[in-house]
C-alpha cells in the first residue's frame, strides 16, 4: 500500500495500488477509456506480470523491490509533433530523483533509460492519445530497479548496487519524491522551455559527444552523438563526418564491440 502527500500541484494526489497486475500502462489506459480521470492519478503495483519496454520489450522486476508504475497526464497544450518533449521532461525529473541517491554516473541513455555507468536502473514507456493535432492523454510507465539485487542479465543493476546500499529504501518515500520531480519538468514544458530543458537533457545523455560504435542493420560503425532533432530523432556524426538521423530502434549502442 501506498500513501503519500508529495509537495505537487497535481502529481501523486491519487494513488491507486494494485498488489499485481498485467501492466499497469494498460490498466491507466482502461481507466482513460471507461472514466474521467484526474491528472496526476498513479497507478503502482508490486508485481507486473507483463511489463513491457519501448516497442514491445519485456520488463521483469523483482515482487515488491521496485517502483513499477504508470502516471496518467493530460497534455492538451502539446502538439502531437511535439511530444518527444514529454520524454525529454519525464527523463530529466526521473534522472534528478536518482541524482539525489547517485550524483556521480547516471545518465539518460536515448531516449528513454536510466543508466548508471553502463548498467541499465530503469526504463520510461510513454504513450500517448490524440486528440485533434494535440495530445489527449499521456499515459507514463515507469520501472525504476532499487532494491533489487539479483538479475538475469549483466547489464542491469539498481539503486542498492549501484550505491553499494547497506539498507532497503522506503518505496513510499521514493514514490513522493519522484512524484515532485516529475511534476517540476512537466510544467516547464507547459510553460514552452523546450530549448533549456534540451540543453539540460543533452548535459546528461549517455555517451553525448563521445567517440563509441553503434550498430545499423547489423553492420557496426563507429560515431558520436552530438544531439536530438524537434521529434527526438538521435543526430549521430560518423568517422567520415556523415550526419546520420535515427528514429526509435533504427540504431543501437554497442556497449562491448
Amino acid at each position: 500500500m501506498y500513501k503519500i502527500q508529495p509537495n505537487t500541484l497535481f502529481t501523486g494526489k491519487i494513488i491507486k495500488y494494485l498488489p499485481t497486475c498485467h501492466s499497469t500502462n494498460d490498466i491507466a489506459a482502461e481507466m482513460i477509456q471507461s472514466q474521467e480521470v484526474f491528472e496526476g492519478t498513479i497507478i503502482i503495483t508490486d508485481h507486473q506480470t507483463t511489463g513491457r519496454g519501448q516497442r514491445g520489450n519485456s520488463w521483469e522486476a523483482a515482487i515488491g523491490q521496485n517502483l513499477t508504475l504508470s502516471l496518467i497526464l493530460k497534455p492538451t497544450f502539446l502538439r502531437a509533433s511535439d511530444q518527444f518533449q514529454l520524454n525529454v521532461a519525464v527523463s530529466l525529473g526521473v534522472h534528478e530523483f536518482l541524482s539525489q541517491y547517485l550524483p556521480e554516473g547516471l545518465t539518460i541513455k536515448w531516449s528513454n533509460d536510466i543508466y548508471h555507468y553502463d548498467k541499465k536502473l530503469g526504463g520510461i514507456l510513454i504513450e500517448n492519445t490524440l486528440q485533434g493535432y494535440n495530445i489527449g492523454y499521456s499515459v507514463i510507465g515507469i520501472g525504476l530497479n532499487i532494491n533489487q539485487t539479483q538479475f538475469g542479465v549483466a547489464t542491469a543493476s539498481s539503486l542498492s548496487l549501484a550505491a553499494n546500499a547497506t539498507q532497503s529504501y522506503d518505496l513510499n518515500t521514493m514514490l513522493g519524491q519522484l512524484a515532485e520531480k516529475i511534476e517540476k519538468y512537466y510544467l516547464q514544458i507547459k510553460q514552452g522551455y523546450y530549448e533549456s530543458l534540451k540543453i539540460q537533457y543533452l548535459r546528461v545523455m549517455y555517451r553525448y559527444q563521445e567517440w563509441h560504435y553503434f550498430r545499423k542493420n547489423d553492420e557496426l560503425f563507429l560515431g558520436q552523438i552530438i544531439g536530438i532533432d524537434q521529434t527526438g530523432k538521435l543526430a549521430i556524426e560518423t568517422e567520415e563526418e556523415e550526419l546520420l538521423y535515427f528514429d526509435f530502434k533504427e540504431v543501437q549502442f554497442v556497449i562491448n564491440p
